[in-house]
């Protein structure tokens, strides 16, 4: 909606008095009832972007190129689909869109809430243990726990590790990516256990509690072998 008018002029207009308006699509000038203005400012789907029908059928059919904001490549989309995305990002496909909004998280991490569930549990239990929770440090890779003094790691790997979720390219993109830092820990002496936690769907520390008993009668093996 393009409005061809002040906040003064809209507010002493009556209810029912057309305000001029531009098309998105022509450029024309149009005039629309104030009320039916106020609709589609309050998002009630009143359509005030268009002098008529055939412009907006036509605005529908036009596609513009525009580039992914992940990985560049170039695509179209609709205007509409443009004007209403809020972020100003665009994506091609549902995989660059995952990737970017993971990377470039301002509130949250990627983190499940087993993860963070766990991680709660095991600085309770072993407060003179030292944890790196999700660094890269040890093995320029993501580990999501890593105990140093114990050269011990673990992987607690949902549903995306094993099904493609986001298609085959981003499942086999995932099980490389764990392949690699499975052969990094060994390169590195570190002993690597993965978890399947892929049929965890809804947390409930019920059942978080069995991953959490895997990873401590490991701790603690390993804490009994070196007393």
């Amino acid at each position: 909606m393009i409005p061809l008018y002040d906040e003064k002029t809209f507010n002493n207009t009556a209810s029912r008095t057309g305000l001029p308006l531009r098309c998105e699509c022509c450029g024309n000038i149009f005039r629309v009832d104030k009320n039916r203005i106020q609709s589609a400012i309050l998002g009630h789907h009143s359509n005030c972007r268009f002098c008529s029908n055939a412009c907006r059928d036509a605005s529908n059919r036009t596609k513009l190129q525009i580039a992914c904001t992940q990985c560049y490549k170039t695509f179209t989309r609709k205007p509409s689909q443009i004007k209403n995305s809020k972020s100003g990002n665009y994506f091609c496909s549902r995989s660059c869109a995952v990737t970017w909004n993971n990377t470039h998280k301002k509130h949250g991490t990627r983190r499940s809430k087993l993860e963070k569930w766990i991680e709660e549990q095991l600085t309770m239990l072993y407060p003179d243990l030292e944890f790196h929770f999700n660094r890269k440090d040890t093995i320029n890779s993501e580990l999501d726990i890593y105990v140093p003094s114990l050269r011990l790691a673990f992987e607690l790997n949902g549903i995306f590790h094993y099904e493609p979720i986001f298609g085959p390219e981003k499942l086999a993109s995932i099980q490389n990516n764990d392949d690699r830092k499975m052969q990094a820990c060994l390169e590195k002496g570190i002993e690597f256990c993965v978890i399947d936690s892929s049929s965890f769907k809804h947390f409930k520390p019920k059942g978080a509690q069995r991953y959490f008993d895997i990873i401590t009668n490991i701790i603690n093996a390993k804490l009994s072998a070196v007393s």
